[in-house]
């Protein structure tokens, strides 16, 4: 997908990943907030054709080739663009359980599957203000890492494999301030399929 940018549909419907995460909430998620990161990534490469025959996550990746003058914006809205079209892909209204390869990687790196569901969680609660978890493939080794606001792993030469988004307008109308139990409520939905698929086309890259 190139300029102009377009706001993907959702895989599932909006009441579908219900009760963990509300309708109301991935309704405004997904055509408030995904929406207007959409228009003001569109808006930034706006007079800049050298840019719009890229992807947005080869303009996200590579920052230091985007002007200056729409840096920040790139940055900010084009990575708030691809975080929530991951987002969305790795849920599903479908209970699943980790298996395959990325199963026996996480166990490998974290001792067990317990183990980093903790340490993911704890670093997921503990984002100051607003940004985002991610389990990524840094070279051929899994990791745990954060960021904040709209900062991409990609931005970081790091590829994600699964994500939670966890800005208060991700959660706080179920869950208000408490985001343990957000995060907790949303190992419910994750798609472990697609995890299995992030992990194995990021080992061939």
């Amino acid at each position: 997908m190139t300029y102009p940018f377009k706001l993907p549909q959702l895989p599932y419907e909006y009441n579908a990943l219900e009760p963990y995460i509300d309708e109301q909430t991935m309704h405004i998620h997904h055509t408030k907030h995904h929406q207007g990161y959409t228009d003001k990534f569109n808006a930034a490469l706006e007079g800049h054709p050298e840019l719009q025959k890229r992807t947005a996550e080869q303009l996200v990746k590579n920052m230091l080739d985007i002007p200056e003058s729409i840096r920040v914006a790139v940055h900010n809205h084009g990575g708030g663009f691809v975080n929530h079209n991951f987002f969305w892909q790795i849920m599903s209204p479908e209970k699943q359980s980790p298996a395959g390869e990325v199963s026996e990687a996480i166990n490998k790196t974290f001792v067990s599957f317990d183990k980093f569901k903790e340490q993911f969680s704890n670093a997921a609660a503990g984002v100051f203000g607003s940004g985002w978890a991610w389990l990524v493939l840094n070279g051929k080794h899994l990791e745990i890492m954060t960021t904040p606001n709209q900062t991409s792993s990609l931005n970081l030469e790091k590829t994600p494999l699964l994500g939670i988004d966890v800005w208060e307008h991700a959660y706080y109308l179920k869950y208000q301030n408490r985001r343990p139990e957000y995060i907790t409520a949303w190992w419910n939905v994750v798609n472990w399929q697609q995890v299995e698929e992030n992990y194995k086309d990021a080992l061939k890259k």
